[in-house]
């Protein structure tokens, strides 16, 4: 159990996000010190020839390196041009900026949806108004594969190495910001 109060990001304390994993049995995986860098997601001339889906380009900014680039989906191919910010939609995530809420290990929570990836999930906070919850960012372990390529709604990562390295590089640096494009 951790013991501090330190601020994993603006209002998360580690309390606060090892008692609520303690509730779902899943483990946090440990912040950076100061954040830095930016992520920014938007959609790309490319589509999953087999799906359909459009891919989305996840960037990730960090000050003094070079810019890097993850192909994602975001909702589901034929749900592109639905309300971004009606809940149940299945549409891609609003525009606007969102706050990393937490970085939760998923390896051996079996008891979990096939389609979270198992991995790790990225939790997204809306910094606007929005009916939208549970946003985050997970592996799509169907992308490119039949009707459940994409996702309901989050950032649907393509490749499992990616989602890896994204995680391992935002917890490095501390990156707490995402910024949809329209």
């Amino acid at each position: 159990m951790v013991s501090t109060t330190r601020p994993l990001l603006p209002g998360i304390t580690a309390v606060r996000v090892a008692l609520g994993l303690a509730c779902l049995g899943l483990a946090a995986l440990a912040p950076a010190a100061e954040a830095a860098g930016l992520m920014r997601l938007r959609r790309t001339d490319r589509v999953l020839p087999s799906s359909g889906d459009p891919v989305w380009a996840l960037q990730l900014e960090l000050p003094g390196e070079p810019l890097r680039s993850y192909a994602a989906l975001a909702g589901r191919a034929d749900r592109q041009q639905a309300d971004r910010h009606r809940l149940g939609s299945r549409s891609p995530l609003p525009p606007g900026h969102y706050r990393v809420s937490e970085i939760v290990s998923l390896a051996g929570s079996d008891d979990l949806p096939v389609e979270l990836g198992r991995i790790s999930w990225i939790g997204l906070e809306p910094q606007f108004p929005t009916d939208r919850r549970a946003l985050g960012i997970h592996l799509d372990p169907s992308a490119g594969h039949g009707s459940e390529s994409g996702t309901d709604g989050c950032i649907g990562m393509i490749h499992a190495d990616d989602l890896l390295t994204l995680t391992a590089l935002l917890q490095q640096h501390g990156v707490s910001e995402l910024e949809v494009l329209p």
